[in-house]
């Protein structure tokens, strides 16, 4: 039985053996290649060690998988890391402007930290994986950048302004949300928690209507949690604020939390930290593009998450 076996392997194609062709089953296939490595039709760069140029070229029999040329109305299914159609602005001496693609975001350049995110959540018809990877933006001058993409630690995430989840519809959306410029330290809790809901409850909602989601920071005095000053050149954020807004005319209506950047703010506490919109603008000092009859009023309870919703 044993000589079978052996037999039986020997006759199996070495790429078997060794693990497989690059890019091979979910990654899609092979796309092109980004010198020696291979770039699969995901978007991910495959771990093989073997030659991209060299593999193509007719060193072996695989063949670069082809891309599909999809309708003009339809998001590539891969979009090269180098097509970045971000556009930059300056606001004032130390703000900018960073129109991403889908998303906008605020950056202060004296806090090396985003201070506001805006977008529009239309429907979910995206299906673009996550990106693993964190980065600086390439674009966007170093010294209004954190030092490093690197993870916090401290029990603190790199939380997201805008979330990927509701940029997956563009390859280059989603990978734009894991830049430095949309990421601040967030309680690892508070993260996965209330601010995680406040993300579900959009989720779900967009595919009942067009919403508008505006959010920032708020720094607060503490400076007791400051611990990525000498890593990353940012500050803790003592809390965050979000506001969603559906509806237009007399039918427009607004939802508005403060969530406290704090392990204790789990999901279950979400309510607690619901206000009117009227009492962000108090606090910021930000003109929220609300209908002036609903900036007063604070809900007692967040919006529920309808039956059957895909909240992923």
């Amino acid at each position: 039985m044993n000589k079978i076996l052996l037999f039986a392997l020997l006759l199996l194609p070495l790429s078997t053996i060794a693990g497989g062709k690059p890019c091979s089953g979910k990654k899609g296939g092979i796309s092109h290649c980004e010198g020696t490595q291979f770039v699969c039709n995901d978007g991910s760069s495959s771990k093989s060690t073997k030659d991209c140029s060299s593999y193509i070229s007719g060193n072996t029999t695989q063949k670069a998988a082809p891309v599909a040329t999809a309708p003009e109305s339809i998001e590539p299914t891969v979009a090269p890391i180098a097509q970045d159609n971000s556009e930059i602005s300056k606001v004032s001496d130390n703000i900018l402007k960073l129109d991403y693609s889908g998303f906008t975001v605020w950056l202060d350049c004296s806090k090396r930290a985003p201070i506001k995110f805006q977008y529009v959540a239309q429907r979910d018809t995206g299906s673009f994986k996550r990106y693993d990877k964190f980065s600086l933006d390439p674009n966007v001058p170093k010294e209004c950048q954190q030092y490093s993409a690197k993870a916090y630690g401290m029990k603190y995430d790199r939380g997201h302004q805008v979330p990927a989840n509701h940029m997956d519809n563009s390859a280059v959306s989603i990978r734009q949300t894991n830049y430095m410029t949309n990421i601040l330290p967030q309680a690892a809790n508070m993260n996965r928690g209330a601010w995680l809901q406040t993300e579900k409850i959009t989720e779900c909602y967009r595919d009942i209507a067009e919403l508008l989601v505006i959010g920032g920071v708020i720094w607060g005095n503490n400076s007791t949690d400051d611990y990525f000053l000498e890593s990353h050149g940012v500050r803790t954020p003592d809390a965050y604020w979000k506001v969603i807004v559906r509806g237009t005319g007399a039918d427009e209506r607004a939802i508005a939390w403060i969530v406290p950047n704090s392990q204790d703010a789990t999901g279950k506490r979400l309510d607690q930290y619901l206000v009117s919109v009227e009492d962000i603008e108090k606090i910021t000092g930000e003109k929220i593009p609300v209908a002036d009859y609903a900036k007063h009023e604070k809900l007692n309870t967040s919006w529920q998450i309808p039956v059957g919703c895909n909240e992923g």
